[in-house]
């Protein structure tokens, strides 16, 4: 019931608001690969979409990924549900309409669809064109723009409910509950767990810490990244959790801060990565003396 109330309210919100795929020709969504080409069209004239339940459709996969470069520009995928980020967005290109996106979902530029080069995929997400006010509902699902110039790239019909013709400044707020309903239709009902909220009392208490077995502290090679936050508070609330798993701390990189278990040997490793998976519904990443490296390599 209460994702059909959701989906309710979210239709309604659009209608009042004004592995890594291959993709071929651009490789658009190819994480680590190459920059798109900006449309550029005075008018883009799109289908209308009536039907919005995609938005909140469970997708092929819950796609977070790992770490990756683009022209020696690093780029650190995280769930992170309290994005509220202003910058450049674009318009996807025309000529992408029917490929595979990142997480394996094929691209409508019919649909409400957005681009981003480290939210997870899918991420329910609310943009505002900040030069005229129009708001609209989208679903990211796919990497990119590989140009820094730009936070987002849009898909044609997004772009023209926004009234966006080339490109203009906007403000992208993640909706967490809607997010967190697509999560969960993807990957079950434990996706639930990795909902990081501001600080409440009685959260303290909800850790089964008779199930979880704290990691020692010692002096490894290895650190397991739990999420990272543009804010700092949510890094801190998560830390006090994640030290029921070892030697947490928050590592302040750029403007995020990153929530670490570190000094771990691989056998520790290892067994925080399958515990945060299989306890915590989290997609952790693993570091190595400082460098990334697969999840799944030790």
């Amino acid at each position: 019931m209460k994702k059909l109330v959701s989906l309710a309210v979210l239709t309604a919100l659009v209608a009042g608001c004004a592995d890594l795929s291959q993709t071929s020709g651009t490789d658009y969504g190819s994480d680590g690969i190459g920059e798109e080409t900006l449309t550029t069209e005075t008018k883009t004239t799109t289908a209308p979409e009536t039907d919005n339940s995609y938005l909140l459709a469970a997708a092929p996969r819950y796609y977070v990924g790992n770490a990756y470069k683009v022209e020696d520009i690093q780029y650190i995928p995280a769930e992170d549900f309290t994005y509220n980020q202003v910058g450049m967005a674009g318009i996807i290109p025309t000529e992408l309409n029917g490929t595979k996106t990142s997480n394996g979902e094929t691209y409508n530029m019919n649909q409400m669809l957005a681009t981003s080069k480290t939210l997870p995929l899918p991420t329910i997400a609310k943009v505002t064109n900040l030069e005229n006010g129009e708001s609209v509902v989208v679903r990211i699902n796919n990497r990119g723009p590989f140009v820094n110039t730009r936070i987002m790239d849009l898909s044609a019909a997004a772009a023209e409910k926004l009234g966006i013709t080339n490109q203009s400044k906007v403000q992208v707020q993640v909706m967490p509950e809607q997010t967190m309903l697509v999560k969960t239709a993807t990957v079950g009902k434990t996706a639930g767990a990795t909902v990081v909220q501001e600080p409440v009392a009685k959260q303290e208490t909800t850790v089964e810490t008779a199930t979880v077995t704290p990691a020692p502290v010692a002096s490894g090679d290895y650190s397991v990244q739990v999420a990272a936050f543009y804010a700092e508070d949510s890094a801190n609330t998560l830390l006090q959790k994640m030290r029921n798993y070892g030697d947490a701390i928050v590592v302040k990189e750029g403007d995020m801060y990153k929530v670490r278990i570190v000094n771990l040997d691989a056998a520790g490793a290892r067994r925080v990565i399958d515990a945060l998976r299989n306890s915590e519904g989290m997609a952790p990443g693993l570091l190595k003396n400082g460098r990334w490296i697969n999840a799944d390599s030790i």
